[in-house]
Formats: C-alpha cells, sequence, structure tokens
C-alpha cells in the first residue's frame, strides 16, 4: 500500500527534525514544502508532505505515525 502523510510544525528547527525523522524511517519527500503565516498564533508554519511503500491493505485505522 501506499501511505500519505502531511508533516506540519512551527517554523524552527523542530520541523527539520521532524521531516528528517520521517526520512529515517523510510518516507520519501512528495512535492514541494509549503510555509504560510498563522495569524492566530503570530508564527510562521512549515508543512512538507511524505509518502511510503508499505506491506498490507490500507484501511482508516491505520497508524500512519507507527509505519
Amino acid at each position: 500500500m501506499k501511505l500519505y502523510r502531511f508533516l506540519s510544525e512551527e517554523d524552527t528547527s523542530a520541523f527539520c527534525h521532524k521531516v528528517t525523522d520521517a526520512l529515517n524511517k523510510g518516507w520519501e519527500l512528495h512535492g514541494s514544502p509549503t510555509q504560510t503565516w498563522d495569524h492566530t498564533a503570530g508564527i510562521m508554519r512549515c508543512g512538507q508532505a511524505v509518502v511510503k511503500e508499505a506491506p498490507g491493505i490500507y484501511t482508516p485505522d491505520t497508524k500512519l505515525g507507527a509505519q
């Protein structure tokens, strides 16, 4: 099955660490990163889609972060 996740975080090194962790767990970047201003929190937020091939059949109960 092909899995998809969208990672997001405040624009700090925490975002880079989150994406790096996913890459080291076998996820691959999908598309370009994105960045937007969070007016409510008054901060920049980053996002990056990642995909991964995994064995099994997808169900809505699949824990994507555990893959």
